[in-house]
């Protein structure tokens, strides 16, 4: 197949001419070190034999398509598509386009374009509609959008196709219009409870769930599978359903389990009798309190062996395969999930990663059928993805010390001692995290905590000095006494990478032009000054409860001079500009409704996320946060600045801060800027290596 032809000419690109290719985003493709046309080096006589250990490289997770492709044309689309074919993605999940399916199914359960309005979420939060997680938040969708994604929809799977792939494409879960159950009044119809709304607002909780049992369930799902092959022809086999996915069954009996299984796999099997479902393993791990063995088994054996797949989604931190006996039997992919929001912060488990899907190949009765990388959100952190992509081609345990020395090689196109002595600190610190937490950046320049620290909120914190060499350090050791301060994950002492930062500062000489290291540069200052943040952000909290004007004045004017100094080191390259996300929005747009509402539907997503009361921020505010030049001098900054001027005004008038009176200010900030139309750039500006050496300059000596 072409995929396998691609995947091998990536291999050879690799460990024979020392290339390297990632996302345009993280850098793009080192390409200078392979040798011209006539001097391409030889394989060797007998040739060399890769080959896949198990048959299935998955990607995608069904948020990513709101997270990262929402904005995308085919331009974009062709040059992904291309990246997997490089490594050796053969199970793509492909569910662009799949509303203008549903419109022409509804229409003959008479369900109205109107009714649809109500049904469908915005462009940004479609992968939540999908779902039965909310309705109409950010929509309605015009027709435009309808028949640009369905077109759209069609060059992707012709071009995955093409390259022998095997599409997954999604199918019937249950989540229906709620005009369905009027016009279908004995219909077993449910509507579901809140998720993650302020106070209930039906306007966008609260869907409708066609319980698997009822015929008509079969009827709608059959006629969406219909309606896939019409379109699209007969593609693929394989089919994607989480009908259990955040949504707790209405008993725990195994027999009522068992026929919902059975009859959402009939849904598929009816009009393709070689059928698969694959289904996210996530809810195995999210509500791991319902779903005991007796319930797993029989979810899990509803369909016929063979004719289901489970994505152990995270597998790399929480492997449900070990504690449910190769889910009991059933064949299942080890998946890396590794990013929450398409957050931008430098982490991964890389030793989990290099052993993990080879311990589960090579385990007793092993039932592992495949490797998969399972992201809320790409273009970041591309080390642990080109990682992940070679395990679906190493049969054994991969020496990672070695590998990143290569890696390192590749990646910029030349052996330089500063940063293969970098990437041997960043395995075994960032790169490192052994905590079994999920990883989801809540550094508080970006996730600003919603606290009061004056009202029985001691914090008992405790400085102690450390030292290396000559330089002077602080650390904090934090103990709460209650809950409402989040903290933010740090696996890792920040010391390590400033010494990385130094050491890939000291190469500039030699790797200034290249992007891949400007790409690395700029993201390790980043993470370096957000972690310092932290701890500036707690001496000033420190100092508040102290009652330390001074103190605080001095430490939130550095809190917020951190952001200011990160904005501009960002805005120094294109990979981290707000301006670019919202300009892809802006082009999709025919007409200028549409303009103003997927702009709004671009700055919501990475802001406040969801609905909010005058005095209540949405419970998804900053779960999208990006660390992006322009977001945060003009988001984070503002809203920081609000809260350390009138922390300051509560010691000077010798009265408790007001927290409430901040969260107006703020989301009353939040909610006009998430319908502002400010133009931001779309170029970097300034020199990244300069930038970085005056920052670590400034704050690391």
């Amino acid at each position: 197949m072409a995929v396998d032809i691609t995947s091998g000419l990536h291999w050879y690109l690799k460990y024979m001419c020392g290339a390297h290719i990632s996302w345009e985003k993280t850098g793009g493709a080192q390409l200078a070190s392979v040798p011209k046309p006539g001097s391409l080096p030889p394989v060797r006589n007998e040739g060399v034999m890769i080959q896949r250990p198990v048959p299935w490289n998955y990607y995608q997770n069904v948020v990513t398509s709101s997270y990262s492709y929402v904005w995308w044309d085919w331009e974009r689309w062709e040059k992904e598509i291309d990246w997997m074919a490089l490594q050796g993605v053969n199970l793509p999940l492909a569910f662009t386009g799949q509303e203008s399916i549903w419109q022409k199914v509804f229409a003959e359960f008479n369900i109205t374009k109107g009714d649809l309005n109500d049904f469908f979420g915005g462009p940004a939060f479609l992968a939540w509609a999908r779902m039965g997680n909310l309705h109409r938040w950010g929509g309605p969708l015009t027709e435009n959008w309808l028949s640009e994604q369905l077109k759209l929809q069609k060059q992707i799977l012709s071009r995955m196709v093409e390259l022998g792939m095997t599409p997954v494409l999604p199918s019937f879960s249950g989540n229906v219009p709620a005009a369905l159950k009027e016009i279908f009044p004995k219909a077993n119809i449910s509507r579901l409870g809140d998720w993650n709304t302020v106070d209930g607002d039906t306007r966008w909780c609260c869907t409708y769930l066609l319980d698997p049992s009822d015929p008509l369930f079969i009827e709608i799902g059959e006629a969406f599978i219909k309606q896939q092959i019409k379109e699209y022809g007969d593609i693929t086999d394989i089919y994607s359903c989480d009908t259990f996915n955040e949504n707790t069954p209405p008993t725990s009996d195994p027999a009522y389990i068992s026929s919902l299984g059975s009859a959402v796999y009939t849904t598929m099997s009816k009009v393709n009798k070689d059928a698969v479902w694959l289904m996210q393993g996530w809810l195995f791990y999210t509500d791991s309190t319902f779903w005991q063995p007796p319930q797993m088994k029989a979810l899990l054996h509803s369909v016929p062996f063979g004719k289901m797949i489970v994505l152990d989604l995270f597998a790399d931190v929480k492997p449900i395969w070990k504690s449910s006996s190769q889910f009991y039997n059933t064949p299942y992919i080890w998946c890396m999930l590794h990013n929450f929001g398409g957050n931008i912060e430098m982490y991964g488990v890389l030793d989990a990663v290099a052993s993990g899907p080879i311990d589960a190949r090579t385990s007793n009765n092993s039932t592992m059928i495949g490797v998969g990388m399972c992201m809320e959100g790409i273009e970041q952190n591309p080390v642990v993805y080109e990682l992940m992509s070679e395990m679906a081609f190493q049969n054994d345990s991969v020496q990672l010390e070695e590998w990143l020395t290569t890696y390192s090689r590749r990646r910029y196109g030349k052996s330089v001692n500063e940063v293969e002595s970098a990437w041997k600190i960043l395995h075994r610190t960032i790169y490192n995290c052994t905590d079994g937490t999920a990883n989801h950046n809540k550094d508080y320049i970006v996730k600003f905590p919603d606290w009061d620290p004056s009202v029985n909120n001691q914090l008992e914190i405790i400085q102690r000095r450390k030292f290396t060499g000559v330089q002077q350090k602080m650390r904090f050791f934090i103990h709460e006494t209650m809950s409402f301060l989040p903290q933010p994950h740090l696996w890792y002492n920040n010391r390590d990478s400033v010494t990385a930062l130094k050491l890939f500062i000291d190469a500039g000489n030699e790797l200034a032009e290249i992007p891949t290291y400007r790409y690395d540069l700029v993201d390790l200052t980043r993470q370096s000054l957000s972690k310092l943040a932290n701890e500036v952000y707690l001496s000033a909290i420190n100092a508040f409860q102290d009652k330390d004007a001074k103190a605080l004045s001095f430490h939130s004017l550095k809190f917020l001079q951190l952001i200011k100094d990160i904005d501009k080191l960002l805005a120094a390259d294109d990979n981290f500009l707000l301006g670019t996300w919202l300009e892809s929005a802006k082009k999709l747009s025919s007409n200028a409704d549409e303009l103003e509402q997927y702009e709004w539907n671009a700055r919501t997503q990475v802001t406040m996320w969801y609905d909010n009361t005058k005095s209540v921020q949405s419970k998804l505010h900053d779960y999208a946060n990006k660390f992006w030049s322009g977001l945060l001098d003009a988001y984070y900054l503002p809203r920081a600045s609000m809260y350390f001027t009138r922390l300051s005004k509560s010691l000077e008038e010798n009265e408790e801060f007001k927290l409430e009176e901040w969260r107006k200010e703020w989301i009353a900030y939040s909610n006009k800027w998430q319908k502002s139309v400010e133009i931001y750039p779309l170029k970097a500006q300034g020199d990244a290596l300069a930038i970085a050496k005056e920052l670590y300059n400034k704050y690391f000596i």
